[in-house]
């Protein structure tokens, strides 16, 4: 079954360029000019939202929230302007897997698609091959059924945001340069710089800290990366 795409994007010329693209390369596109008509469009089905921050209505980021809310597992890539470094950021702590930046080429898009589809399918194949729990002081992590808890209290994470804790986890109580974090989470082959790490650890943050603005669990290491401790 091919890849389901939403484009969500209100310059129809822009769209268009995007959907000519993603069908040449064998893609199943779907399209919404707004973000309330992409919203009444979200469903299982779907497999990677391109989605355009800067829309009338219902803006992209808020789309992004109740995608991401609705359907944990869905791919998104946020389209933004560029230089506005706000924006990139912004849709991450949405949610948001990835960014790539107006204007692009067809070439890069592909890649960043097939980038987030080969992470996705890498994180289901380790699933699938490690059935094994971890387990770090009050977090348990239930491998092959994909489940994450807090003193027994589930925490729902992103694809991405599971394979960064699964990690951690594995590397409880050494401190990770984000390099390593970035090449062994995102993949060698990943274009894109390190603030997607540091989001990325935001939003963990936000859903497993007691208090987010005093990690306790996942631990800054000031000019090198972050520690996991976990409760131990």
């Amino acid at each position: 079954m091919a890849t389901k795409i939403l484009v969500v994007e209100d310059e129809e010329a822009i769209r268009g360029f995007i959907k000519v693209n993603l069908k040449r390369n064998n893609f199943d596109v779907i399209e919404a000019g707004s973000g309330e008509e992409a919203i009444n469009l979200l469903d299982d089905s779907i497999d990677v939202i391109l989605l355009d921050v800067m829309l009338p209505g219902v803006n992209g980021f808020e789309v992004c929230r109740q995608a991401r809310e609705a359907f944990p597992q869905l791919g998104i890539i946020i389209l933004t302007a560029k230089g506005q470094e706000d924006n990139k950021i912004e849709g991450l702590e949405a949610g948001a897997d990835d960014y790539i930046v107006k204007p692009f080429s067809p070439k890069e898009l592909l890649a960043r698609i097939n980038s987030l589809l080969r992470r996705l399918s890498i994180q289901v194949e380790d699933i699938q091959e490690d059935e094994n729990d971890l387990q770090s002081g009050i977090f348990r992590l239930v491998v092959d059924e994909r489940r994450f808890t807090k003193n027994g209290e589930e925490i729902e994470l992103t694809p991405i945001e599971f394979s960064l804790v699964k990690y951690f986890m594995e590397n409880a109580n050494k401190a990770i340069h984000r390099d390593e974090i970035l090449n062994n989470v995102w993949g060698y082959n990943y274009v894109g710089d390190f603030k997607i790490v540091d989001v990325n650890i935001r939003r963990i943050r936000q859903k497993i800290e007691d208090d987010p603005s005093d990690p306790k669990f996942i631990e800054k290491v000031w000019g090198y990366g972050y520690r996991w401790w976990g409760g131990d």
